[in-house]
């Protein structure tokens, strides 16, 4: 087990919680990151790049004129790619790019991510965050307060005012433990966890 200190929002020490090894002292393996990042990246292309070929066109059913004896180039539709108004050649087609790594090369990505973050003095654990109405320039004065000038913020789900304070506020991002991934850990220079949510990460990462 490590223990981490536990600060409120005044950057004063109030504590200490204990979190397994293998959550904040994992071994950092940056392959890991760069698979998942890339899993992450193809999944979020919306793929919906569309052109008609020739056999999606309407019409030029007909051959515009005969074989021989024109003078012209042979041609049998006037929706061929040559013509204007025609399909286009190896057109691009709607694609999905999505695909996945394992369930566990994710958690142990994310393991390393927080990891990186601790190894860097970039992680912080919060005793409480929980506003009584949402306000984006309290956050930011928070984070003022924090030193941080870009922070993911890792909470429980149900702390919607804390969401709703921080969702506007540029640089800074909350998502629920549920939500934890590699791409927006490592975008952001540090990383914020309520002490509820430290809590629960073990059971998100087991």
């Amino acid at each position: 087990m490590a223990t981490l200190d536990v600060i409120n929002l005044e950057k004063q020490k109030v504590g200490t919680i204990d979190l397994p090894d293998d959550i904040v002292n994992a071994p950092v393996d940056e392959h890991l990151f760069y698979e998942v990042v890339k899993a992450q990246l193809a999944s979020r292309r919306a793929g919906t790049v569309g052109v008609k070929n020739r056999s999606l066109v309407s019409g030029g059913g007909k051959k515009p004129y005969k074989q021989k004896g024109t003078g012209r180039a042979r041609q049998g539709s006037i929706r061929a790619s040559q013509w204007v108004g025609g399909g286009k050649a190896m057109a691009p087609k709607m694609r999905d790019h999505e695909y996945h790594v394992p369930k566990q090369v994710r958690k142990a990505a994310i393991r390393a991510a927080i990891s990186k973050r601790n190894a860097d003095k970039a992680l912080f654990v919060l005793d409480a965050w929980a506003p009584a109405k949402p306000s984006t320039k309290e956050a930011v004065n928070a984070f003022g307060k924090l030193g941080l000038e870009s922070a993911l913020v890792l909470g429980m789900k149900d702390n919607q005012n804390l969401f709703k304070s921080i969702r506007n506020a540029e640089k800074y991002k909350f998502l629920p433990v549920e939500g934890a991934n590699v791409y927006d850990i490592l975008r952001h220079n540090s990383l914020i966890l309520t002490k509820d949510a430290a809590q629960a990460l073990s059971g998100v990462l087991a």
